[in-house]
């Protein structure tokens, strides 16, 4: 895999055991081959089970796969080095209750490398940045869903990192929080910034990604851009869209999941 992707699989495939006493696997991933280039925004949206998650974890090195390799700038996941320019928000984030949104991202910046002057000034501008200031000095305990997502999403992005590895990261978030959110993301993108998320929100994954991929089965079945998805909107008529379809984006993911594709 070539240095000037920011991340890739080359027929990367994992399983499970649904019977410890048994050698055969329920596959979760199957022959994924993916590159994502610097600067890019990919989306990957499927169906629950499809093997989102578990793309990211095999990514971000928390599980080993089956087969297959693994690339995350330019070097293996299990390198240490490589986490300090990688920005990470889980689907289900998990923070210390007892601590504040300040002391956590006091803790992101110190194991991450970043010296005490840049990360003070840093947490705070990130703080507001995700509308968490007011609340920086109160303990997680007292936070709302949306409160801790939007502060773990603070976590990832406090050291400035060069790839960010998001799951479902609109998870909990109102309306506000959503915009604010993808906002954020925006910014992100515009300053160079490579963006993997998975998210079942595909309005959201339409507005922003430079190439979205559908996963199904543990497959990755089709990849669009938006300029592709607008062009095949605009040749779709009433009478041929995907019924329920509610975007481009949705009318070619049923497509895709339904076996439907033209």
């Amino acid at each position: 895999m070539a240095e000037a992707f920011a991340a890739g699989f080359s027929r990367v495939r994992k399983g499970y055991r649904l019977n410890p006493f048994r050698r055969d696997k329920r596959p979760a991933v199957q022959d994924l081959s993916l590159r994502l280039a610097e600067g890019e925004v990919f989306g990957i949206v499927g169906p629950n089970g499809a093997g989102k998650s578990t793309t990211i974890k095999i990514l971000m090195g928390f599980i080993r796969p089956d087969a297959g390799e693994v690339e995350i700038l330019g070097r293996a996941p299990s390198d240490p080095e490589v986490h300090a320019e990688v920005g990470y928000l889980p689907e289900n984030p998990c923070l210390y209750e007892h601590l504040t949104a300040r002391e956590h991202l006091r803790f992101a910046a110190r194991i991450t490398g970043m010296r005490p002057r840049e990360a003070r000034a840093r947490i705070d501008e990130i703080l507001e940045r995700v509308d968490l200031l007011h609340a920086a000095d109160k303990p997680v305990r007292s936070y709302s869903k949306g409160m801790t997502q939007r502060a773990a999403l603070a976590y990832a992005l406090v050291h400035d990192p060069r790839l960010l590895v998001l799951d479902e990261p609109m998870s909990g978030l109102d309306p506000l929080g959503r915009h604010l959110v993808v906002e954020i993301l925006q910014e992100a993108s515009a300053r160079g910034k490579t963006i993997l998320f998975c998210s079942h929100i595909l309005t959201d994954v339409e507005r922003f990604c430079t190439r979205i991929g559908i996963m199904n089965r543990g497959r990755l079945v089709a990849e669009v851009t938006p300029g592709e998805l607008k062009h095949r909107g605009a040749g779709v008529g009433a009478e041929t869209a995907a019924p329920g379809a509610a975007s481009p984006l949705e009318a070619f993911f049923l497509e895709v999941i339904r076996g439907n594709r033209p």
